[in-house]
């Protein structure tokens, strides 16, 4: 059993969503963006022009579920929420942008399982 904290454990998520994401030729914008009580994990700028707004979830087991079966709707609106603020904060109206979920399964002693799901939900549609 791990002693590690669910924040440490998310943590640790991110950061291997990031450098997955890099190494898939996306270049990182930002990363734990908050606007009020809405945030987005990572912003990123994929190789197709597209700024992408990234959730990452991260569980140490899949016993309850896979890690993506945990964005529930209010999540869901609280990444587009954050995602209107950094759009409109960096002037960017109009440009193409998409919501992906990265699922990270770290189980102790074992390498991590990471699913990136592009265009996991889409406001107005889930």
């Amino acid at each position: 059993m791990s002693n590690k904290t669910t924040r440490e454990i998310g943590d640790e998520g991110e950061d291997l969503a990031v450098a997955f994401l890099e190494s898939n030729g996306y270049t990182i914008l930002e990363r734990n963006y908050h606007f009020e009580h809405a945030e987005v994990d990572i912003v990123a700028y994929d190789n197709a022009s597209c700024i992408v707004f990234v959730e990452v979830k991260t569980r140490s087991s899949n016993q309850y579920g896979e890690p993506e079966e945990y964005i529930d709707e209010e999540k869901k609106q609280n990444v587009y929420k954050a995602a209107e603020a950094w759009v409109y904060e960096r002037k960017m109206d109009g440009a193409p942008i998409r919501f992906d979920v990265i699922s990270v399964l770290q189980a102790s002693g074992e390498a991590p399982e990471i699913k990136h799901f592009e265009e996991a939900f889409t406001p107005g549609r889930n």
